[in-house]
């Protein structure tokens, strides 16, 4: 159950109209990495993790929540940006005040509808859940697999473009008041960051992400596949960051599955695990986590929540008076 509370997260503001600046804000209104898209995957994701992980299903339904409010503030900062497009053009358009000194009526409307035709024909000067450059949203941007480990990793990528993105915003506008909301929607992303990044570390173990651990012939491979000069690093050898394996460096990746018929008579380097362990390792996390979502949800007479009767006798919002 959700309510509205009318007082937005932010006190966002803007100094002067900016038709320009208000398409590319559309981004984060109705972009691949904008508000909409963090709360649909937040809270879609939500549902496979209600019975086994509550901690998380309460984590997800919030930060889904709190992008909703942020989907309002960028929406509400177009609405802003654009003002004199709706209502009363005419009329808007001979304020001095909403234009400023030197700004012409032809000249804010040609830049408004030149910028975006979509702002006056289709939505008559209010945001359009689309990118910048017209693309409506769609459910694909959506990432959500019912495993915590896979998704949680998605939603620390999600929160890093969506940051970047404000940051590159914020290169385009010169308002104060716009940077300032700019800034704090970016801070979020980054706090958004941590929280999913300290739930991952709860889930223990977390790699390799989902259940199946890995073949320990490939998982320490490095194929060179380039000619010319070639770089090393602690992704080409020492210890592997993940499983703690040392890089094999393959310097003739052709000859290599030559000799070993396709990599498949190869034999596992630089490891301690071996087929063996891993298909043990495998068969104990699958039943680990088989047994957590069986122990967690019945199997008939299923409730998604419980109801207080008690909480039916509190007080009752007041309505808004009308004059």
């Amino acid at each position: 159950m959700f309510y509205h509370s009318k007082e937005l997260q932010f006190k966002a503001r803007v100094s002067k109209p900016d038709p320009r600046f208000a398409r590319l804000l559309l981004e984060q209104f109705g972009g691949g990495n904008g508000e909409l898209k963090a709360a649909m995957q937040y809270f879609v994701q939500a549902f496979a993790c209600h019975n086994p992980y509550p901690d998380k299903y309460d984590m997800l339904m919030d930060i889904a929540t709190e992008e909703l409010g942020h989907l309002e503030i960028v929406g509400a900062t177009i609405q802003m940006l654009l003002a004199g497009v709706n209502g009363n053009l005419k009329d808007a358009a001979e304020r001095s005040d909403v234009f400023g000194e030197g700004v012409s009526k032809d000249d804010f409307i040609h830049s408004a509808f030149s910028v975006n035709p979509q702002f006056g024909v289709l939505t008559g000067g209010g945001p359009r859940l689309t990118d910048s450059n017209g693309v409506p949203w769609q459910g694909s941007y959506v990432n959500a697999n019912s495993d915590l480990t896979v998704d949680l990793r998605s939603d620390i990528a999600a929160e890093s473009r969506a940051k970047i993105v404000y940051e590159y915003l914020m290169q385009f506008t010169d308002d104060k008041d716009v940077l300032a909301t700019l800034n704090f929607l970016m801070t979020r992303e980054v706090a958004h960051f941590q929280q999913f990044e300290a739930a991952l570390g709860t889930i223990q173990p977390n790699f390799p992400p989902g259940v199946l651990q890995s073949d320990p012939r490939y998982s320490n491979l490095y194929s060179n596949h380039s000619m010319g000069e070639d770089a090393r690093g602690p992704w080409n050898e020492g210890e592997s960051t993940g499983l703690g394996e040392e890089w094999q460096y393959v310097e003739d990746p052709r000859r290599q599955v030559l000799e070993t018929d396709g990599l498949t008579d190869l034999e596992p380097k630089g490891t301690p695990r071996t087929e063996a362990s891993v298909r043990s390792a495998d068969k104990k996390l699958s039943q680990k986590r088989s047994a957590e979502i069986r122990k967690a949800t019945p199997e008939k007479n299923l409730r998604w929540c419980e109801y207080d009767p008690h909480e039916a006798k509190a007080s009752r919002r007041k309505p808004v008076e009308q004059d």
